[in-house]
């Protein structure tokens, strides 16, 4: 009996102790007020102009920027397959995008989401996810970005507002560095 009411005990101090640690979240890491989502998907790199541009809108509608990276899976692979590289190319680029975020004030909520081709990675993620608004970057000279017949889907089957950004033709290409330093300018 004294042992079920010594692990009652240890029960209540640690989930007394998450409550306590969940609300010392920082102000600019917590959900806003108006729980309003703005999907940022991308494959490849994110480019600076796109980012900055969604972290400003996330930051004026005080939204949550999720930035989705849209992993591929070759036919030759099962669906559920890992695929390490991809995702050691994701990591980087979503981690730069949060920390470009974080800084601008805006929280953020990262994902990967894995599909045949980037619209139906994109058809998941808007089957168990809602978002307020879709920002999608267009390609630029250098092939960032969806393609006009992705665009295109994408505007058709959008279920909710979306916005299509394309950058200038002639910026560098993008890198990680390159789309945190670009999200400073927010």
């Amino acid at each position: 009996m004294t042992a079920l009411v010594a692990i009652l005990a240890a029960l209540v101090l640690v989930l007394a102790a998450t409550l306590v640690w969940r609300n010392r979240t920082p102000e600019a890491l917590k959900s806003p007020r108006g729980g309003r989502r703005i999907l940022v998907p991308f494959t490849g790199s994110l480019d600076p102009t796109v980012l900055s541009a969604a972290i400003r809108i996330a930051h004026a509608e005080d939204a949550v920027l999720v930035p989705a990276y849209l992993l591929v899976v070759p036919l030759e692979y099962a669906e559920d397959s890992t695929l390490s590289e991809q995702v050691a190319v994701a990591m980087p680029l979503l981690e730069a995008v949060e920390h470009a975020a974080y800084r601008a004030g805006v929280a953020v909520d990262a994902r990967i989401e894995k599909g045949r081709s980037p619209t139906h990675a994109l058809r998941r993620l808007w089957q168990i996810e809602h978002f307020d608004r879709i920002l999608a970057p267009a390609p630029a000279n250098r092939g960032n970005g969806f393609t006009p017949k992705d665009l295109a889907w994408l505007l058709t089957n959008s279920p909710t507002e979306t916005l299509v950004l394309k950058p200038p033709p002639d910026e560098p290409p993008a890198t990680p560095e390159l789309a945190a330093a670009g999200a400073g300018e927010a």
